[in-house]
C-alpha cells in the first residue's frame, strides 16, 4: 500500500498507466471500426449475390462464414494492438483448423459439392431427378445434402457428395420427352397393317405431338416376333400416364385388328425312330 501512495502521489502511476489505456483504446476502436467494416463487407456481398441470383441457402451461409472470418481478423488486429503475442495464437488457431478440417472432411466434401450444386443448378427444387442412387422429386437442396421424396411418398436424404460424384438425371430439364416402346408381333402377321393400326392409335392420341412426329418402324427380327419400335414425343407431365394408355391401346388394337402379340415360344419336333 505504501508503494502504491507513492506512486500516486509522486505521479508515476499516470505514467504507467497511460501507455496501456492508449493501447486498449486503440484496440478498443480497431474493434468496433473493424466491425462495423466487416458488416458492411458482408452487407455489399450479399447485395451482389443476390443481384446475380445466387441461391438464398448458399447467400446466407456464405454471408455467415465471410463475417466470421473478418471479425476474426479484427479480433486478432485488437489483440495485437494490446501487446499480446498473436503468433503463437495463429498456430495454434491453424492445426486446429486443420485438425477440425480431417476430423469432417467427408463432410467437408458434402459442403463442396452442395456449393457446386448450387452455383451450377443440374437441377432444382421440384424436378423428378436420378441422381445417388435415387429416383424421385427435389424437395430441397441444402449445403451438405440434398431432399428427394419418392413416388411411394418416402423422403430420402442423399450426401451431396454422392450426387455430385455420380451422373445425374433430369427428367425435368425439357420440356417435352420421348416413349420408347418396342412392340412384338407375330411372324405371320403383316408388318404394313401393324404399323398402320399403331399410327392410327397414335393419331387418335391428343397428348402426341405433331412435332416432333411419331416413328414406327421395325427393330429386330428376335427370336419369337417382328419388333416394331415406336417412338412418339409428348409434353413432359403426360409421359408417365400417355405411356400406360398407349400400351394397353396398342395391345388391344392389334389383337382386334388380327395381328398377334407372341411370347417366347421353342419348337419340339417328334422323330418316330425305328426299334
Amino acid at each position: 500500500m505504501d508503494q502504491l501512495n507513492e506512486l500516486v502521489t509522486s505521479g508515476r502511476l499516470a505514467e504507467l498507466l497511460l501507455p496501456w489505456v492508449i493501447k486498449i483504446g486503440l484496440a478498443a476502436l480497431i474493434f468496433v471500426v473493424g466491425r462495423w467494416l466487416a458488416k458492411m463487407v458482408t452487407n455489399g456481398v450479399d447485395r451482389v449475390m443476390k443481384k446475380a441470383g445466387v441461391d438464398a441457402t448458399l447467400t446466407h451461409f456464405l454471408h455467415n462464414v465471410i463475417y466470421a472470418a473478418l471479425l476474426i481478423a479484427v479480433i486478432i488486429a485488437a489483440v495485437d494492438q494490446v501487446g499480446v503475442n498473436t503468433t503463437s495464437f495463429l498456430a495454434i488457431l491453424g492445426a486446429a483448423g486443420l485438425a477440425v478440417g480431417l476430423a469432417l472432411q467427408s463432410s467437408l466434401s458434402n459442403f463442396s459439392s452442395g456449393i457446386m450444386l448450387i452455383l451450377f443448378r443440374p437441377f432444382k427444387t421440384g424436378d423428378f431427378i436420378e441422381a445417388g442412387g435415387t429416383l424421385g422429386t427435389v424437395e430441397q437442396i441444402n449445403v451438405f445434402n440434398t431432399v428427394m421424396k419418392t413416388g411411394d411418398n418416402r423422403e430420402i436424404i442423399v450426401p451431396n457428395a454422392q450426387i455430385f460424384s455420380g451422373t445425374i438425371t433430369n427428367f425435368s430439364a425439357r420440356a417435352t420427352r420421348r416413349i420408347d416402346l418396342i412392340i412384338g408381333i407375330g411372324y405371320d402377321d403383316n408388318i404394313a397393317k401393324a404399323k398402320q393400326i399403331v399410327e392410327e392409335i397414335l393419331s387418335a392420341d391428343e397428348r402426341i405431338l405433331k412435332e416432333p412426329a411419331p416413328v414406327i418402324l421395325v427393330m429386330e427380327l428376335g427370336a419369337s416376333s417382328v419388333d416394331l419400335a415406336v417412338r412418339p414425343w409428348v409434353r413432359r407431365e403426360d409421359y408417365a400416364a400417355t405411356r400406360s394408355d398407349l400400351l394397353e391401346n396398342i395391345k388391344t388394337g392389334l389383337e382386334d385388328g388380327g395381328c398377334s402379340i407372341p411370347y417366347p415360344q421353342q419348337d419340339i419336333h417328334l422323330y418316330r425312330v425305328g426299334d
